[in-house]
């Protein structure tokens, strides 16, 4: 007698059974054993999370350059993500995210494609995730890939060493180390990722010969590092730097101070002082490596100066002299900031009349502080949260962008800028604010109903950024032409409520706060002397 329940139950387990077998993505060969992911419903899109670059780096390790991963046997599970590098939940609390399980074993990278098939040659685009070096991970929820795999990128995602754990400079450390060098281990832990992606990608359907670095904010920096780094060559072969924070304050020389910032080792003296407790012997690494993940950040957090060290090895000089000389590698360069990156920031600065912010010019800047003052005007307090914005939009993150744009005049390849203008509807106080071109680059917008504007620009954008990758340069037939940036023209693409070229952003102010820079280190350097 037929049994419709025995029927059903059968037809539906059947069901389950092929739903599972469609979700489950074939393995992948990697040179350290065999992985499986997970094949995205409804996208034609593979996941691959968690994948180990380097060894944990952990005991003996904290604090060395990554070391191999150990292979392992039969087939790893790929299908969840990693913790994240240890830090505080700042960024988390921001972003309206849960933080991640923090761990020091926090090497790892998430790969989206959409044929994982050695045969289809796909373009590779590796983001580098922002933060200030001291918090962030490779999969928050607004770097998901799977919109740019959708358009035939295979997307990679890092996690790196942030905060003391991933860039502090030390003298034992740099005793310890064969080269003599310390600092730097985060840029270290991308170079390693950066390197697994030329011996793995191809299993995945990329080409590790056309090869995209990008990243935003902390991300841009590292770009920015990464192209003027001699150890590169070859890592990579297009470079994409969103709002990269380049400071006088964030790049220090190993033993030497600067105008505006003590020697990395300094730096790194003063940090194992606070961690370490009074009296205790601050040059002692097997007590800086006994220290807990717990006593770290309970005791420091997120207040390590996180610095790029001028090490001689992995950044020769300080990469805006790297820059001026035309040393970088010579490949194609896309780069550009916000309009409004610094409101995010603004309490950064802490004035809140017109007398404290005159004031407090005046004992940054001495002989220099009515160029900045004429710059950024201000003759009433209600003005101070926009001087605050165009002051560190300028200093933070445009100077340097365009002392990038500049420098690369000096090879061949061609280098284009943006500036995005498109003001935050939901906080219109916040303007074009710090990372919000990531959400249309990656297509991620939310739930939430798309607003038509935001729809086409996101449109554009992950256009513009998926030809960049494939060919070095972001031209798309159909879409408004993005000039090639020249010192002379000084052209860029503007995008906002329209998508429009413009010319010499901020071209006056930048050129001032140069002129400063240069004079404070001239000045410094005579004082030495």
């Amino acid at each position: 007698m037929f049994n419709r329940h025995r029927s059903s139950t059968i037809l539906a387990g059947f069901a389950l059974l092929l739903a599972t077998i469609q979700l489950s993505a074939a393995p992948i060969k990697l040179d350290a054993g065999l992985i499986e992911g997970e094949a995205l419903p409804d996208s034609g899109v593979h996941v691959f999370r968690g994948i180990p670059f380097a060894a944990p780096p952990v005991g003996d390790l904290r604090w060395t350059p990554p070391q191999p991963v150990k292979k392992w046997d039969g087939i790893r599970d790929a299908t969840q993500f990693s913790g994240a590098c240890p830090q505080g939940d700042g960024l988390a609390q921001m972003m309206g995210e849960k933080l991640p399980e923090l761990t020091e074993d926090c090497l790892y990278l998430n790969v989206w494609t959409k044929a994982p098939d050695p045969e289809s040659k796909r373009p590779v685009m590796v983001w580098i995730h922002g933060g200030g070096l001291t918090l962030g991970w490779g999969h928050q929820g607004g770097y998901d890939g799977t919109r740019l795999a959708e358009r035939d990128v295979v997307l990679v995602s890092v996690n790196y060493r942030l905060g003391p754990l991933g860039y502090l400079a030390h003298p034992g450390l740099s005793k310890e180390s064969e080269l003599g060098v310390s600092g730097n281990y985060g840029f270290l832990d991308q170079h390693e990722a950066l390197r697994w992606v030329q011996r793995n990608i191809d299993q995945f359907g990329g080409n590790p010969e056309n090869v995209t670095i990008f990243g935003e904010s902390a991300g841009g920096t590292s770009v920015n590092a990464l192209v003027a780094s001699p150890l590169s060559k070859g890592l990579f072969h297009r470079a994409i730097a969103q709002s990269a924070w380049v400071t006088e304050t964030n790049y220090a020389y190993l033993k030497e101070a600067r105008v505006a910032v003590k020697s990395a080792e300094e730096l790194g003296l003063q940090w194992a002082g606070r961690v370490l407790g009074e009296g205790a012997k601050v040059d002692s690494l097997q007590a800086l490596r006994a220290v807990s993940v717990a006593d770290i950040l309970e005791k420091t957090g997120d207040l390590y100066p996180v610095v790029v060290t001028v090490d001689g090895w992995f950044m020769p000089d300080l990469s805006e002299n790297i820059y001026t000389r035309g040393e970088q590698q010579n490949i194609p360069v896309m780069a550009g900031t916000n309009t409004d990156e610094g409101t995010m920031f603004a309490n950064f600065l802490p004035y809140k009349t017109v007398a404290d912010y005159e004031a407090g010019t005046r004992a940054s800047y001495g002989v220099h502080a009515e160029k900045i003052l004429d710059l950024y005007p201000a003759t009433d307090d209600s003005q101070l949260f926009a001087i605050k914005n165009q002051f560190i939009t300028d200093s933070w993150f445009l100077r340097g962008t365009r002392n990038m744009l500049e420098g690369m005049d000096k090879v061949s390849s061609n280098a284009y800028q943006y500036h995005f203008s498109r003001r935050s509807q939901a906080m219109p106080f916040m303007g074009a604010h710090h990372g919000m071109e990531i959400g249309y680059v990656f297509n991620n917008f939310g739930p939430a109903p798309v607003d038509p504007i935001d729809k086409a620009l996101g449109e554009a954008m992950i256009q513009y950024w998926v030809q960049f990758a494939k060919t070095g340069d972001p031209n798309v037939e159909g879409l408004i032409s993005w000039p090639a940036f020249e010192p002379d023209s000084d052209q860029h693409l503007e995008f906002g409520d329209k998508i429009v070229t413009g010319s010499n952003l901020r071209k006056s102010a930048i050129n001032t706060l140069n002129e400063i820079q240069k004079a404070q280190l001239a000045a410094s350097e005579g004082e030495d002397d």
